[in-house]
């Protein structure tokens, strides 16, 4: 395995991995709400169906935490994506035989969720153990680049167009991408949790480990700002986002492959967002670009509230994918930086399931608000409580963000794992 951009070969066997199964997700995002529309035009169950992968973040997340710094977090991440592999290939047998149906979708949905909240978990966790903390930004930036292009651009419109060739073909392409990522995976040697002693470790309750890494969280003003911050804004984003095919084909007027052409307009804004994202953190502090986040957050609400065309809509999506590139690896590279290594899977695991739980919460109310004040209702209700939000979360962000731009004066020892 090459370099990757000189951040070491285990980075490059991870950043392989994340590049094959991503793409088979970005087909999927496209094809499974086509799947979902293909048996229901009721907004409360098309969001449903988002809503049943994010309740596993919440009910898991206490388990996860404790158990990636317990165990060898490569293994369990070639264990979730095996098993996501063997549950998206059912649900492409039962597309293929003609018998899917919406509790099935819901089922496996929920089954993917978990999978999900432990495999995802542990992931995050393996990069900043593989990567300097100076060199961060750049592989969160590479990370996210190749999510962007794949998951992003190609993955929806190639979903789509594979969705009308047959329904089932791209739910079969994704069960092959994650047994691809598997077998990458795999190739990575153990990367362990940093407990002092596994079977000590095992001794203490989960409840009690669990319960230090909500104390550190807390304590922590940069991460439970931004951790706060985070779960409102998924909530407002999954709320007009969840109904975001039925939008698209109706309020629109998109065909199918419309719409995963406009699911895609997002990742080209993302492409350059991820590209200036680095040179972006080297010049200016966090608080500047996550006030600036912000404000463009709430401006993607309005604009798509306000859209009446396609290219409106897909002009603003430009402007959120290139904010969402930029915020996020401000976000993660604060967390890593900010959190023992020993604590990582547990915070993580907090963070993560507050920002699922975030997107879980608005999947419930996209549909509702849908279907009382119609396909642009959830988008008024974001921008509205994004303005609040922007308000309230001003001042905290420039007060407990700055002393975490920085990497360590003293770079954090490399794994063994790395050349």
């Amino acid at each position: 395995m090459k370099r990757t951009g000189g951040l070491g070969r285990a980075f490059g066997v991870l950043w392989s991995a994340s590049a094959v199964s991503t793409l088979g997700d970005g087909i999927v995002a496209a094809a499974a709400p086509l799947l979902v529309t293909s048996l229901t035009r009721d907004p409360v169950l098309v969001g449903l169906s988002v809503f049943v992968q994010q309740l596993p973040w919440l009910l898991l997340a206490p388990v996860s935490g404790v158990l990636v710094d317990r165990v060898d977090r490569r293994r369990l991440t070639v264990a979730m994506n095996a098993a996501r592999a063997a549950l998206t290939a059912v649900l492409a047998g039962a597309v293929f035989a003609g018998v899917a149906s919406l509790p099935l979708i819901y089922a496996v949905g929920l089954l993917l969720g978990a999978c999900a909240a432990l495999g995802d978990n542990a992931s995050a966790v393996l990069l900043p153990a593989l990567v300097p903390s100076e060199q961060l930004p750049r592989a969160n930036s590479r990370m996210f680049g190749a999510y962007t292009v794949l998951n992003k651009l190609c993955g929806p419109p190639l979903g789509a167009a594979l969705f009308g060739v047959a329904a089932g073909v791209p739910m079969t392409v994704d069960a092959l991408s994650f047994a691809g990522a598997a077998v990458l995976i795999s190739m990575l040697p153990p990367v362990p949790g940093k407990q002092p002693s596994a079977p000590a470790a095992a001794r203490v309750p989960v409840r009690r480990q669990f319960g230090e890494a909500v104390r550190w969280l807390w304590a922590n003003p940069a991460v439970r700002t931004l951790t706060l911050a985070l779960c409102l804004m998924n909530v407002t984003l999954i709320a007009g986002f969840s109904i975001m095919v039925l939008y698209a084909r109706e309020h629109l007027g998109l065909s199918p492959f419309g719409y995963g052409a406009l699911m895609s307009v997002g990742a080209v804004g993302g492409l350059l967002g991820a590209a200036i994202a680095p040179r972006l953190q080297a010049r200016f502090s966090s608080s500047v670009l996550l006030r600036t986040g912000l404000v463009l957050e709430t401006l993607t609400h309005v604009g798509l509230a306000l859209a009446g065309s396609a290219w409106v809509a897909g002009a603003v999506l430009w402007m959120f994918g290139v904010h969402g590139a930029v915020w996020m690896n401000v976000d993660r590279t604060l967390v890593q930086r900010s959190v023992p290594d020993e604590l990582r899977g547990r915070v993580m695991s907090v963070f993560m399931a507050l920002a699922v739980g975030g997107s879980a919460l608005g999947a419930l109310l996209g549909g509702p608000l849908a279907r009382a004040f119609g396909l642009t209702g959830p988008f008024w209700f974001s921008a509205a409580v994004m303005a609040v939000l922007t308000l309230f979360a001003w001042r905290p962000f420039s007060r407990s963000i700055d002393g975490y731009d920085a990497a360590p004066a003293a770079p954090r020892p490399v794994a063994a794992t790395t050349n």
